[in-house]
């Protein structure tokens, strides 16, 4: 369990479960007539099986006492009749809540996935997969079973235990008195077992997704299992989640056994002493054997509700810590933009911007990632970084491995808010800007390009979904993307889940493609030509240098060839902008940018200033 949502978990363990349970109620509220109609024909239903002793009483002390045959085939007619009316009426309910719960629970599953999408890129950093897939998915199927089976049975239950102990007492009221002194122990026991249950569900729950997370994982990285012939050692890391969820579903298992087994003897014990004090009453004269009988069946009638009480507090136990789960996730403020912001964008877009700040400005930027608990306190990843990229000017970033180079280009579309300082838009500080509105100016391409189980067409329209088929077929040529064409059904061709049916070269190609299909006023490459061949890259880069003409662009470089595409190049060093210039202006000026280039071993040490004139000159000649 992660640092995060572990620290969620002590929180929630001080929430009561009927306090977890109340925040269901918005999603509740628009079918609550449904719920409440569904509840109470449930109790008329309930309350028809407590009907039935007094029909036996009736029978006991009148037909059969009298040898009156036709009374007792009445009576049976009679108790046929209740117990059809019973089971249409519990049918009824259970077509009632049907519907409506499903869409209660298709709403909350609508709502999470909607807000998952709206927090920031930290949250996704910090919180594994499958604890977010079973929140979305076993969690809610326990709130769905819940609203349908326990919520309304506890309440049924209730009210017909109420009722019976009333008809229990107006029949005899010593004998009912005598049903009645397991309560308190019940209810003492009961208390007991909400609190351990409670602890050993949330263990479950968290474990559930533990468990999705590593078969997720196993999955997608597959390939990776198979080529390095790990899937032994995967199966055992699978096989030690899945044995401590089994240990502690086995102890769920011994709860709930012991406080089934408590609720189902206590009452048992009271039946039997009433049974044997009521044969002595009736031996006695002082009772009627059909009093005796109709007060045994109601009792009888009434072992049920009682005895569910420990399996429907587990599942509202179950419940409650599903919600409280789900609520873990529903709380984490979204992005929100600052307020003014609309108003600041207008002023400056009416303005017409900064008139030294055109295209893409670094002032002093700071940043840091957060910490597991959100504190912000690491060490700042980038520090103190000014850059200026002007208007249509393409520049190159480069660094070593581990320099931050990733790190900066996210922040252009905000993926990551700046600690201080701050970035401009053709002046236009982004912070201030609606996100909409930023990503529709800014298009990114990743290093690792991620796609969807869907078309390619619907792959490549994510970067503009009202490009037309010009634009479309325009971006897949920059991208040197042609092979499409010849898959079998073309653009519309599903790629599978995370495009593995391509290769990683026309994974890069269509990821790129998206990146310019809109023609966005500024574009962020992180190394967008790397899984390229040599010569796919030549002609990529043809293409893509008369789209880069047109924008002002921010390019992560590793090789020589694909800084020659920009304009100036800045050497990202130590979270810092060490130099700033043209590809050759570094190439004599700075020795670790020589070496960089040079394609030195990753061991091995930068060349000193006096040794970068011949490092520039093995580039250089290489480069002719």
């Amino acid at each position: 369990m992660t640092d995060t949502y572990a620290a969620t978990d002590a929180a929630s363990r001080n929430t009561s479960a009927v306090r977890s349970l109340l925040r269901l109620w918005p999603y509740v509220r628009p079918v609550r007539g449904r719920l409440f109609s569904a509840a109470f024909i449930a109790i008329v239903a309930s309350c028809l099986g407590l009907v039935i002793p007094l029909v036996l009483k009736w029978m006991v002390d009148g037909p059969v006492t009298r040898g009156d045959t036709g009374g007792v085939w009445l009576g049976a007619l009679v108790l046929l009749a209740l117990g059809i009316v019973e089971a249409v009426l519990f049918g009824f309910r259970r077509w009632l809540v049907a519907r409506p719960l499903a869409g209660v629970e298709a709403a909350m599953r609508a709502d999470l996935y909607r807000h998952l999408q709206r927090l920031p890129v930290a949250f996704h950093d910090r919180w594994p997969s499958g604890q977010l897939l079973s929140r979305g998915t076993t969690d809610l199927m326990l709130l769905r079973l819940f609203l349908a089976f326990p919520l309304t049975f506890l309440l049924v239950n209730s009210a017909t235990i109420l009722i019976g102990f009333v008809i229990l007492l107006i029949q005899e009221w010593t004998l009912g008195l005598v049903l009645l002194a397991p309560v308190v122990p019940l209810v003492v026991l009961c208390s007991f077992f909400e609190a351990r249950y409670a602890l050993v569900a949330r263990q479950a729950q968290d474990q559930v997704g533990d468990l999705t997370t590593v078969v997720e994982e196993g999955v997608l990285g597959i390939r990776i299992i198979k080529g390095f012939g790990r899937h032994h050692s995967q199966s055992h890391a699978f096989r030690a989640l899945a044995r401590r969820l089994r240990r502690t579903e086995l102890d769920k298992a011994r709860l709930l056994a012991g406080i089934w087994g408590l609720i189902m003897t206590i009452p048992e014990l009271a039946i039997g002493a009433a049974l044997v004090l009521g044969t002595i009453q009736v031996a006695d004269g002082g009772l009627s054997a059909g009093t005796l009988v109709a007060f045994l069946s109601t009792a009888l009638a009434l072992r049920w509700p009682v005895e569910s009480i420990g399996f429907l507090l587990a599942m509202s136990q179950e419940s409650a810590t599903a919600t409280t789960r789900f609520f873990e996730v529903m709380d984490v403020p979204e992005e929100t933009e600052p307020e003014g912001v609309r108003a600041v964008a207008e002023e400056k877009s009416a303005g017409g911007g900064d008139a030294d700040g055109g295209g893409l400005r670094f002032e002093s930027v700071v940043f840091r990632y957060p910490d597991g608990d959100g504190s912000g306190e690491s060490a700042p990843v980038l520090t103190g970084i000014d850059l200026h990229i002007g208007p249509g000017e393409t520049m190159a970033l480069v660094g070593a491995t581990g320099s931050g180079k990733t790190t900066l280009t996210a922040l252009v579309p905000r993926l990551h808010d700046v600690t201080s300082g701050r970035i401009t838009l053709d002046g236009e500080d982004i912070a201030l800007m609606e996100r909409r509105r930023l990503r529709e100016l800014v298009s990114v391409a990743f290093e690792e390009p991620t796609l969807f189980s869907a078309s390619i067409r619907e792959n490549v329209l994510m970067g503009r979904a009202d490009a037309d088929e010009d634009a479309l077929n325009r971006a897949l040529d920059v991208a040197q993307a042609g092979f499409v064409r010849d898959l079998p059904e073309g653009m519309d061709t599903e790629v599978g889940e995370q495009g593995h049916s391509l290769s990683g070269g026309q994974r890069q190609r269509l990821a790129l493609a998206r990146a310019v299909v809109g023609r966005p006023r500024f574009l962020v490459l992180d190394d967008p030509l790397s899984a390229l061949d040599v010569h796919t890259e030549a002609l990529v880069e043809a293409a893509l240098r008369r789209v880069l003409r047109g924008t002002t662009a921010l390019v992560v470089a590793h090789r020589p060839s694909t800084v020659l595409l920009a304009d100036r190049v800045a050497l990202l060093s130590g979270g810092r902008i060490a130099a700033v210039g043209t590809h050759q202006e570094l190439l004599r000026s700075s020795s670790e940018y020589a070496w960089l280039m040079a394609g030195a071993a990753p061991d091995a040490e930068p060349p000193a200033s006096s040794t970068a004139g011949a490092g520039a000159g093995a580039v250089e000649g290489s480069e002719r």
